[in-house]
């Protein structure tokens, strides 16, 4: 970095927020050096604001606790153990490590905690020259043995050791490369790449839920596909996502892509632009986005006329999304919100020019549920044709497709379906007792609310009685 950048980001880095200078003045009272560290120079540095801040410094633990303790709103110690110390104050929340000089086993990625002296040993440690940089508060001077802000500058992510050594200390650094990339925009240097290739099946000692949280920052990060690539380029998506890798050996049935898998990071890229601006990344939109043929591969057939076709891809991807995100340990919710997505997401495509009856909107809304949102946004994603007029077509097609659920909603409460009569009013039209006569009756109603509409409640009572008829069921006399 520029030695003017160098003094910028010097004169801005103090203006982080005003706890900073306060936890500086108490530690520098005990003669105690407080140094920010890691992440949050590397933000401040690139403009990024954060309302968390990471400390290191010579205290021990319990003198960080006693130095704390009277300033902070509160305090917590589960990090302990690791030499870290949680706090809050006015909002801002704050995690303050003894100097750290660990040493790793090579088989997990637990290391032996050992408490440091310097700054520079800690920083030496850490995964990435860009997060090895420290700032003393009390000086106003900066740390960085390992040629983070050049890094910076260059918007390269490399490690302060060799990468063999510093993936060999903990495979998910690997990973976490991948994330970076992710959010930061930046580039991995070739050795760092070269290593994750030689590397990759060591992810194989990092416990799912590990894994799980490094992928899902790396999916709700600003360029995610950045991240995907350099997964799928280095083998690691052999050992998280093997299916990733699978759909990059498959040609997309419209010949419109070089491959499924970058079909698949268009999609991703789409979707991403048809999000909220003013919420959150949608984590289950960007999964079903980038999974949505995880099904071609294995239903793959190539036609007599040259072609090639997928045929119930969707109904496989489906089945495959459940179980991948399992051995992830996704949350259950999540699994099957991206696993319903996956199987949807071609229904539209039998819409035609709007073929559709009002009853198989309903059935398109119903199935949705409080899916219907992402649904329409993957849906629309999935057009990824270069022929503009095709997919203009498409899009007004879905248009009209949206109009007609928005009318229906109005007229019918879409959102709520339910059928004609409840489960007391079954019981007792029918004389039938709770059981499952009543359930497939109130099926029967149901569907028979999303051919038709809302019926009248005399009309209901007789559909129901002339299916109890059908049934054998001898409903009591009116």
């Amino acid at each position: 970095m520029s030695r003017s950048t160098h003094q910028n980001a010097v004169v801005e880095l103090p203006g982080i927020s005003p706890v900073a200078d306060e936890l500086a003045e108490r530690f520098a009272s005990a003669q105690r050096r407080l140094y920010l560290v890691g992440g949050s120079v590397r933000d401040a540095v690139l403009g990024r604001s954060s309302n968390d801040l990471d400390f290191t410094t010579d205290a021990r633990p319990e003198e960080i606790q006693r130095l704390l303790k009277g300033w902070a709103d509160a305090i917590w110690d589960t990090g302990i153990a690791f030499g870290t110390v949680g706090a809050t104050k006015n909002g801002v929340t704050v995690e303050i490590t003894t100097f750290r000089a660990d040493v790793y086993d090579g088989v997990t990625r637990n290391p032996e905690v050992t408490f440091g002296d310097t700054i520079e040993g800690d920083l030496v440690r850490r995964d990435f020259t860009v997060n090895a940089m420290a700032y003393d508060v009390a000086k106003r001077e900066f740390v960085d043995p390992t040629g983070g802000m050049a890094a910076l500058e260059a918007r390269v992510l490399d490690t302060p050791a060799t990468p063999q050594q510093s993936f060999g200390d903990d495979p998910l650094r690997m990973l976490r490369a991948a994330r970076f990339v992710a959010q930061l925009g930046f580039t991995a240097a070739p050795r760092v790449v070269e290593a994750m290739r030689s590397m990759a099946p060591q992810l194989t000692r990092i416990t799912p839920e590990r894994v799980q949280a490094e992928l899902s920052k790396l999916l709700c990060a600003a360029h995610p596909r950045q991240g995907i690539e350099l997964m799928v380029d280095t083998g690691l998506a052999d050992i998280v996502l093997p299916e990733l890798t699978a759909m990059k050996l498959e040609i997309d049935e419209h010949h419109q892509h070089k491959d499924v898998f970058h079909h698949s990071l268009v999609v991703l890229d789409q979707a991403i632009d048809l999000e909220d601006d003013d919420l959150s990344p949608d984590l289950v939109l960007r999964l079903a986005a980038l999974l949505h043929d995880i099904g071609k591969p294995a239903t793959r057939r190539f036609e007599s006329g040259g072609g090639v076709s997928f045929h119930h891809h969707e109904v496989v991807g489906a089945k495959m999304v459940r179980k991948r995100l399992r051995a992830l340990r996704y949350s259950k919710e999540i699994i099957e919100d991206v696993a319903k997505l996956v199987y949807l997401h071609l229904r539209f495509h039998g819409y035609g020019n709007g073929e559709w009856t009002d009853s198989a909107v309903r059935r398109y809304v119903t199935d949705a549920g409080h899916l219907l949102t992402r649904l329409h946004k993957l849906v629309r994603a999935d057009c990824t044709t270069r022929n503009k007029r095709k997919a203009n077509a498409l899009q007004r097609t879905y248009d009209s497709l949206e109009e007609r659920i928005a009318r229906l909603a109005a007229e019918e409460d879409l959102a709520r379906v339910r059928p004609d009569l409840d489960g007391n009013e079954i019981m007792k039209l029918l004389g039938l007792p709770p059981g499952p006569q009543v359930g497939a009756a109130w099926k029967f109603l149901k569907e028979l609310r999303l051919d038709r509409g809302p019926l009248e409640h005399d009309e209901a009572v007789a559909e129901l009685r002339e299916w109890a008829r059908i049934q054998g069921i001898t409903p009591p006399a009116l």
